[in-house]
């Protein structure tokens, strides 16, 4: 097994300071997320804000080949959607907006869904449950807690609420390497899996479906669907493990910490 790198004060705070940029990266897209604009704008203006007014790096640029410095998953995207000038947003899509932010060689990793114009109330409920879902799984984070136990939160709630847990990608640790150990999945058994301990970070982003589990990738080599072509949504943020808890190193501007339902 690969190990786990445990990240030591100094680094920690640096984890902080690309945690603080990458949310301020929201703040600056929020508004600019509306009917009318393509995915393709998106991509660009977070380039441009991250390179020129942060003075950082969108560190999924070149990762694995990728050409661009983020995702937007739109409606039955379930992850990894590729931006496009052909793809238009409209009123009623839902999508998520996944990026990285590196800043003095530390990386942190975050999306969080929009909800466009207006949209259907099954689309916002599974956005919002998605969000609460999300919370379930960093709410349980500690030292001496398993990482069962984060999948466990996430995927009991998920079902409570009808929905179904995509188990074919994960969270994952995230430090100097945009993806490191461990891996972390949003199903799980309480008690099972690595047991946290203070100085871990690592990302919660759960992909919840409206319909069935599965899902499959297009041909493009990275966008994955579902199977059923129902919604997908997803939440993510950077976790850090603390002496007494967690702390959100994503943590966004007037976002507020959800607490257990």
């Amino acid at each position: 097994m690969a190990r786990v790198i445990l990240k030591n004060a100094d680094e920690m705070e640096l984890m902080r300071q690309s945690g603080k940029l990458l949310a301020s990266v929201f703040d600056y897209l929020d508004p600019l997320v509306k009917a009318g604009v393509s995915t393709m704008q998106i991509n660009n203006w977070v380039e441009r804000y991250i390179v020129d007014h942060l003075n950082a790096r969108p560190a999924s640029k070149g990762q694995y080949g990728y050409e661009y410095v983020l995702n937007t998953s739109v409606n039955h995207v379930v992850c990894h959607g590729i931006p496009s000038e052909a793809q238009t947003l409209k009123s009623g899509d839902i999508v998520n907006v996944d990026i990285t932010l590196e800043k003095n060689g530390f990386i942190a990793d975050s999306s969080k869904m929009y909800m466009v114009g207006v949209v259907h109330p099954n689309a916002k409920r599974l956005v919002e449950q998605t969000y609460l879902a999300m919370w379930q799984g960093i709410n349980v984070v500690k030292p001496g807690a398993t990482l069962g136990d984060v999948g466990y939160a996430i995927q009991s709630f998920a079902a409570k609420q009808g929905y179904t847990v995509v188990q074919e990608y994960c969270g994952h640790g995230i430090g100097r390497n945009m993806h490191e150990e461990p891996n972390v999945l949003h199903v799980g058994q309480r008690g099972q899996g690595l047991v946290l301990r203070e100085g871990m970070t690592f990302t919660i982003e759960p992909m919840i479906n409206q319909g069935k589990a599965k899902v499959k990738v297009k041909k493009d080599g990275w966008t994955v669907v579902t199977s059923d072509k129902k919604l997908s949504a997803q939440w993510e943020h950077t976790i850090a493990v603390t002496a007494t808890g967690y702390e959100v190193l994503t943590l966004r501007e007037n976002e507020r910490i959800s607490s257990p339902a």
